[in-house]
């Protein structure tokens, strides 16, 4: 009968192939996309860096002005925070190392975050913390002076976004 009948025999491979399905190959593919997300440490290491100083205003000549006497940069050098984007995942631990080279103190807060970290002159320090929620947090130096120039984010992906990966 299957060889005088193409359209049965196509017919019945079909049925075969919703019978393997039905009973067990498809749940196999159904647990590995549920697949649930287990935390990681993560290391980082953050440094805090010059962006601008005094010896840039005669190399940048749109700086000259800021730099010179009483201009928004008299006596100062500038810092930022490298690198300034940090990704992570909802329930990962970050492991951070925070440099400071400069002879002037900074710190590294997220105040949503309720993290507050002292970075001396001239110093490393550690930090560890949970994330417990996603969204995107603002880091910062909390200095006087340094808000404008010293932030970054740190990005706290649903761990949703790790399990599908």
């Amino acid at each position: 009968m299957f060889k005088t009948h193409r359209g049965l025999k196509l017919s019945a491979a079909m049925l075969a192939v919703v019978a393997l399905i039905s009973v067990g190959i498809g749940v196999g593919v159904t647990r590995a996309s549920a697949a649930t997300y287990r935390p990681q440490t993560r290391a980082f290491t953050v440094t805090a860096v010059p962006l601008l100083v005094q010896e840039m205003a005669g190399t940048l000549p749109y700086l000259q002005q800021d730099f010179a006497k009483g201009g928004l940069l008299d006596a100062k050098e500038v810092y930022g925070f490298y690198p300034s984007t940090l990704t992570v995942y909802q329930g990962d631990t970050l492991d951070l190392t925070l440099v400071n080279p400069a002879n002037d103190p900074h710190t590294f807060t997220i105040s949503a975050l309720n993290v507050d970290v002292a970075m001396p002159s001239q110093s490393s320090v550690t930090a560890h913390f949970t994330v417990t929620q996603p969204g995107i947090y603002t880091f910062l130096c909390a200095e006087p002076g340094h808000i404008p120039y010293m932030w970054g984010q740190l990005i706290v992906l649903p761990d949703s976004a790790a399990a599908a990966s």
